[in-house]
């Protein structure tokens, strides 16, 4: 079984990812996970933050000679910027963000207290968590990469950008739409014996929880509310040098809760991110006066970071799927599972 846990706060002084149920016998190069840190941090509209910190994940368990034991495997991003204790005191909500609710929710006093954790800056663990299981997936020619849709409306790369420069001359903040696609994935991930084996509904968990994302969706999506079943689902041919074919991916390769062979693909939808240089209207928590929001550090446009974030979730989901449907505990075990799994499900 995969899992992992992170921890760490935004100015605290590292963010740490452990992952367990990584077999024996991955050689992981760290050049690798920290290309992905690196990509996580780019795209254009990022704010100062990215300019302080290059990230780079130390793995300072589970491995030896750069080979995993099969023992959890733990990764150390330092922070530059560790200041959360000397930072200031938070005391006027951002509309959007976590700070009221999980300032009532734990009784603090100081809404840095909340922030410090909601803070995306937690998506770097994720990321490294992902590298990882992308370097399991590249043994199996599994490919995830992510692109960005339309950032304000916008389609156009150039008008993307301009979109983004018009929202920094105004101090404003803008969302939009990315895309990840996983192909080369085998039939038969997930199940639909139970609701949460559901490979869709894993996935769509894994990139709901990415902070700032607020809706999911896979294949066609909410186009299937505006067609008929004849115009959407995609029918089964076969033959014996291509086997079951089809000429269409509207279930973007996920049918029942099980992967179909086809590229599985999603999309979400970024919001806004919620700080302002412009804040809309608050409450101070002290003395219920109204006042505006907080203001801190930030960005005006993430799309193409959180599309990054993403793919690091569709990986660790899908390499999750893999063990639960080819596990064992040493590398070679699950690639010999697999091929006698293909043999077999192109004999019936």
């Amino acid at each position: 079984m995969l899992r992992y846990l992170t921890a760490g706060e935004s100015h605290g002084k590292a963010i740490i990812a452990i992952l367990e149920g990584m077999p024996a016998g991955l050689r992981i190069d760290s050049a690798k996970i920290n290309s992905e840190l690196k990509r996580r941090q780019a795209g254009f509209g990022r704010g100062k933050r990215m300019q302080i910190e290059k990230d780079s994940a130390q793995v300072i368990s589970g491995l030896k000679n750069n080979i995993t034991l099969g023992s959890p495997v733990t990764l150390l991003i330092q922070n530059k910027d560790a200041s959360i204790e000397k930072l200031h005191k938070v005391l006027c909500p951002r509309p959007g963000h976590a700070d009221l609710a999980g300032l009532l929710k734990y009784g603090f006093s100081d809404i840095r207290e909340v922030l410090e954790r909601a803070s995306a800056r937690s998506t770097a663990a994720t990321v490294a968590i992902g590298a990882v299981c992308k370097i399991f997936l590249d043994g199996f020619g599994i490919n995830v990469s992510s692109r960005v849709l339309s950032v304000g409306g916008e389609i156009d790369g150039q008008a993307i950008k301009g979109a983004i420069k018009e929202a920094i001359k105004n101090k404003d903040t803008l969302g939009g739409i990315f895309e990840v696609t996983a192909k080369n994935v085998p039939v038969g991930l997930g199940s639909y014996v139970q609701p949460d084996r559901r490979l869709d509904g894993k996935l769509a968990q894994g990139v709901m929880s990415i902070p700032g994302i607020k809706a999911v969706e896979v294949g066609l999506g909410f186009g299937y509310a505006q067609r008929l079943g004849s115009e959407t689902h995609d029918a089964i041919y076969y033959s014996k040098d291509k086997w079951f074919t089809r000429e269409s991916n509207n279930a973007g390769g996920i049918e029942g809760g099980i992967s179909n062979g086809e590229d599985i693909i999603l999309r979400a939808c970024m919001k806004p991110i919620c700080t302002l240089m412009q804040p809309l209207d608050s409450v101070n928590i002290l003395n219920k006066k109204a006042s505006k929001a907080a203001v801190e550090r930030s960005d005006t446009c993430v799309v193409e970071a959180a599309g990054v974030v993403a793919e690091a979730a569709v990986n660790y989901c899908l390499a999750e799927a893999m063990l639960e449907k080819f596990g064992g505990d040493n590398l070679e075990d699950i690639k010999r599972a697999l091929l006698y799994y293909k043999k077999r499900i192109k004999l019936s």
